[in-house]
């Protein structure tokens, strides 16, 4: 959604809420003579204190700035990169300290453990990510190496057998099959990775882009991780300072609205990360170990693949079974099949079977609002928008569900 929509739409419902608030409700009129009617019959009533004026001038003010600077806004963003991504890490992070932290000698008194608990923990939670990270690489890339070379070298005896389809069905004219069959197709294999790896401008220039790209990576996660860091080791005092912030310039009702809405955000993505990977887990093990059995080719890197791209709720295992059945076709389009069918069947087991009783109804969000998240946060963002967008989803349809089925007071039930 465009942001300045968005921000209109937020200033109409904090406006709408005031006059609410100051002059009662608003009667519910369906057509919008009879509104102009009826506020101008009750003109001579209506008194417009200081505060709604200076509320809307300020929300017509944010507006205009947020339509103008837009472009600049979004500059900004970009330069903060760094610490958004050390916010997401410290995020993550903290799930694993908190866990290591809750069975780090929880009874012991001494003066030491207490002091040692946070980094050993905090240490702990790093290596345990890490760890992570390095055992799918080394599961993924070698297989993936070995099955980009295999299909490399069955690309040539491929398309001379299409070709030679090709002529017993008389599909085609004589001159253009012999032309097929002429083709050096390996030739033209080393061209195109040849043109893929150098490219199509200077050499220099290309290495010198890439070295380029490169280092600015390196430095913008070295930053993400020195702030991940601090907020690890402050989150007590940072999260003080915010509260004595927000109950300096915000309202009671106000602030216990602000803590409602992140505390619903921090349970929906905390539940999101425990539950989708836990599933993660279960289902890359289950279909590694299954593959094994039905000795299909590529099972390890396939587990992982599916294991990560279960992280996706809806769509993702089913993403991971595409590109796994695209590898193996490689090999034999029949053990492609089977492993179709034996992924089919692996995800109903586990849909049915084993996740409501390992993980349960985690997120509290329905199916198709979830498909939906997906979808709009791959077009937005690609794959960080659909992890993103899952959680988020299920915050804003918790909130809205929990205002909904409130019971209005009788000041707020429309006429």
């Amino acid at each position: 959604m465009n942001p300045s929509i968005l921000f209109i739409i937020i200033a109409f419902a904090h406006n709408i809420r005031a006059y609410k608030a100051h002059k009662g409700t608003i009667p519910a009129i369906s057509k919008p003579v009879e509104i102009f009617v009826t506020i101008t019959e009750r003109k001579g009533q209506m008194k417009l204190d200081w505060k709604t004026c200076a509320k809307v001038g300020v929300s017509a003010f944010l507006l205009y700035l947020c339509i103008t600077y837009w472009p600049q806004f979004t500059g900004l963003l970009s330069a903060a990169t760094p610490l958004l991504l050390g916010c997401a890490l410290a995020y993550v992070l903290n799930i694993l300290m908190s866990f290591y932290e809750r069975h780090y000698f929880t009874h012991s008194v001494s003066p030491a453990i207490r002091k040692s608990r946070r980094p050993v923990c905090m240490l702990a939670a790093f290596i345990t990510l890490a760890a992570g990270l390095i055992l799918i690489l080394n599961l993924v890339l070698p297989e993936l190496f070995s099955c980009v070379n295999l299909l490399l070298r069955q690309i040539p005896p491929a398309a001379n057998s299409l070709a030679n389809w090709l002529g017993t069905m008389d599909a085609v004219p004589e001159d253009l099959l012999a032309s097929l069959r002429n083709v050096d197709w390996a030739s033209k294999l080393e061209q195109i990775i040849s043109f893929l790896t150098t490219g199509v401008g200077n050499i220099i220039g290309t290495a010198v882009s890439a070295v380029s790209s490169v280092f600015s990576g390196l430095v913008t996660a070295f930053f993400a991780l020195i702030f991940s860091i601090y907020l690890l080791l402050g989150k007590e005092r940072l999260g003080s300072q915010f509260n004595r912030i927000i109950k300096r310039y915000m309202s009671t009702g106000l602030c216990s609205n602000v803590h409602h809405v992140l505390s619903v955000l921090n349970e929906c993505f905390h539940k999101y990360i425990v539950g989708q990977c836990t599933e993660a887990l279960i289902l890359g093990g289950l279909c590694t170990l299954g593959m094994l059995i039905l000795q299909l080719p590529y099972a390890t890197m396939t587990g992982a693949v599916i294991a990560f791209t279960a992280l996706i709720p809806v769509a993702g295992a089913y993403i991971g079974a595409g590109v796994g059945a695209f590898m193996i076709l490689t090999v034999s389009p029949i053990k492609a099949i089977i492993f179709l069918i034996f992924i089919v069947i692996l995800q109903q087991l586990e849909g049915n079977l084993i996740y409501p009783r390992v993980v349960g109804s985690s997120m509290g969000l329905p199916g198709i609002w979830a498909l939906a998240a997906v979808t709009v946060g791959g077009g937005v963002m690609g794959i960080p928008g659909m992890l993103l967008c899952v959680p988020l989803a299920a915050a804003v349809y918790k909130l809205l569900r929990e205002d909904v089925n409130r019971i209005p007071n009788k000041e707020e039930a429309l006429i």
